[in-house]
């Protein structure tokens, strides 16, 4: 059995008993006829046109379309247009019946009035884009009033029709984008009122265009000629590619959906990289970052962490695993959605840990450029319009035209890792907004643009599970860095689940998560030393580098560091970063201002006085 559209079936049954349909939702698409009639069956329509075939074969001797610029008109069969001038007593200008929709005799609203209650003949008006017609539906003149006035009369005044083959009834349609861009009194609480909506193709829709004769049109002859003997033999394979392209064009129109034919076709796409086309569609590149990364840096992947994370092995390996899914494609087989996130993670655990500084060594690896780490401070989305900050502001609010800081960044810079940084700031309201990224991939933001988020890894970061609250309302530790690792990772996780279970009340968001939560370790004395070195040796290198001063720091002093950046890990790697900056940088610098050096000198430092205020240091200096 031929596959029926849902809408088209809902036609089918709702004309006969509802005298005003409204259509709405993807009505600027085309469409493939489904039936054999008046058009031949898989005739490729716009709108208008598939609804005149439509009651032309239910019966309909009078079909003809509105719109505010031509008045009355039959682009189809221009008979429709004279019978109804006829039955309307209205006059005819060339193919049309002019008529402006406004005011309450004599407009378009009014003729259709007189149509739709007479029982001679039976008529269907096709009212196409009425999102058009006034300028907001809130705030309609008094002209205006009366027309919707009449065309609710007509809805109530309308008459069914005896045809030879059996009773048929006077209709409206109203094709609009969305319902609520026509007043709502018009339509709500309205008996007579049916609302259609016309989603994008579905599966099965899709699965017709691509499982069909049409396959070999997305591909130049000579391409088609030379790979499809291949897959006429291993007929899984061309079904798995098959398969990946209908889930990735999931939200696309019937427009796009043949751009994408042509755009194959002539950029000559091999059968086997037909899914590349829809990168190419999406962000005008051919060559996918994913598919395009050096196997050699993954494999030292850890080395290159290390050299930035000190002391979270076990979150730089889970990190790592789902980057390597991602690469090898095994991203989300076990679901149906080809459209999610390449990767989805979620980092908790104290402050100063390095989840930050995880996602953006992340970035340079994956991508060449930490800058392809986009951050977002959740805790500027803490009020429940930041979705309209984050997402774009809906038309005719404040900032519409800005577009949303999210969609904005993400159009701007597909590939990417985005950061949304203690995720527990934001109103829950924003939530919402994630799941649909999580789930599908995509966001519409307020302009009405699609974003696809299906080449991004998300990560979120939180301080979950540090603290809790107890049975008085008093914040105290949840975890210490007495604990080993694995009694913090179980209570922080635990914590968490609690958050988005009872507390938020959405478990859901923990499901599309999954197992991705990445718990990292307190910073430890030994991994504390290991930092401070780092951050030294970055020091050395700079003043090497950038002012050829070579700085040398005694036992002693290195000594002072490492006892004080210990006794400051309550604030993880910042803290230590804090020592650093007030006992050896801020002294240094003074060191160096008051003496006037400005390079090519050897500075030994070889103690550090930390009770003196501010801090002082003992230096020599050799020039070299």
């Amino acid at each position: 059995m031929d596959y029926i559209s849902k809408w088209h079936r809902e036609l089918g049954i709702f004309c006969k008993i509802k005298p005003l349909i409204l259509i709405e939702g993807n009505v600027l698409d085309v469409y493939q006829y489904p039936v054999e009639g008046s058009t031949p069956k898989g005739s490729i329509l716009r709108l208008p046109e598939y609804l005149h075939y439509y009651f032309c074969d239910a019966g309909y001797k009078t079909v003809v379309f509105y719109d505010s610029m031509q008045g009355f008109y039959n682009s189809c069969d221009g008979k429709h247009t004279g019978r109804f001038a006829d039955i309307t007593k209205a006059r005819m200008d060339g193919d049309s019946v002019p008529s402006d929709f406004k005011g309450k005799s004599n407009s378009a609203a009014s003729l259709i009035r007189t149509a739709v209650s007479q029982n001679k003949e039976p008529v269907a008006v096709i009212m196409n884009l009425a999102s058009r017609y006034i300028t907001s539906p809130d705030n309609i003149d008094q002209s205006e009033v009366d027309s919707f006035t009449n065309l609710l009369l007509a809805s109530m005044e309308g008459k069914d029709v005896r045809t030879p083959s059996g009773t048929v009834k006077n209709l409206v349609v109203m094709v609009v984008d969305k319902v609520n861009d026509i007043p709502a009194w018009f339509y709500l609480d309205n008996p007579n009122v049916k609302t259609i909506h016309i989603d994008t193709p579905s599966k099965e829709e899709r699965e017709r265009i691509i499982k069909s004769e049409n396959f070999e049109s997305f591909f130049a002859a000579d391409v088609f000629d030379e790979d499809y003997p291949y897959f006429e033999e291993h007929k899984d394979e061309l079904e798995k590619i098959q398969d990946r392209f209908i889930g990735l064009t999931d939200g696309f129109s019937f427009t796009e959906i043949n751009g994408l034919r042509r755009l194959c076709k002539n950029e000559k796409i091999r059968i086997h990289q037909m899914s590349s086309v829809i990168d190419l569609y999406r962000y005008g590149i051919r060559e996918n970052p994913w598919d395009s990364l050096d196997s050699d840096v993954l494999r030292n992947a850890e080395e290159t962490f290390q050299k930035r994370v000190k002391g979270q092995n076990h979150a730089v390996m889970k990190t790592l695993d789902v980057v390597k899914r991602a690469v090898t494609g095994m991203s989300g087989l076990q679901g149906s959605s080809h459209a999610k996130p390449k990767g989805i993670l979620f980092f908790a655990g104290p402050t100063g840990t390095g989840k930050t500084e995880t996602a953006k060594t992340l970035a340079e690896l994956l991508f060449g450029d930490e800058s392809c780490c986009i951050r977002f401070d959740m805790s500027e989305y803490s009020q429940s319009h930041s979705d309209q900050k984050l997402l774009g502001a809906p038309p005719g609010y404040v900032g519409y035209e800005a577009g949303g800081q999210l969609t904005n960044a993400v159009k701007n810079n597909p590939f990417s890792i985005l950061l949304f940084d203690e995720i527990e700031k934001a109103h829950p309201s924003i939530f919402d907004k994630f799941l649909q990224i999580l789930e599908d991939g995509r966001m519409t933001d307020g302009q009405g643009n699609t974003v696809y988020f299906s080449e991004c890894i998300i990560i979120f970061t939180s301080n979950l599970g540090i603290y809790t609250r107890n049975e008085f309302g008093t914040r105290e530790a949840n975890v210490t860095s007495e604990m080993d690792y694995t009694e913090v990772q179980d209570r922080v996780r635990r914590a968490i689940e609690d958050y988005f279970k009872l507390e938020l009340g959405r478990p859901e968001i923990l499901n599309r998560i999954g197992e991705n939560i990445v718990v990292f370790d307190f910073i430890r004395p030994e991994i504390a030393e290991l930092i401070l070195d780092s951050q030294i040796e970055r020091i050395k290198k700079s003043l090497s580098s950038e002012k050829r001063i070579e700085l040398v720091i005694s036992e002693k002093a290195r000594d002072v560091l490492v006892s004080k950046a210990i006794d400051n890990l309550g604030n993880g790697g910042r803290g230590i970063g804090n020592i650093v900056e007030s006992l050896l940088i801020d002294p240094l610098s003074r060191y160096m201002f008051d003496g006037n050096i400005k390079g090519g000198v050897s500075i030994t430092i070889n103690s550090i006085d930390c009770d003196s205020s501010p801090h002082t240091l003992d230096c020599t200096c050799e020039v070299i």
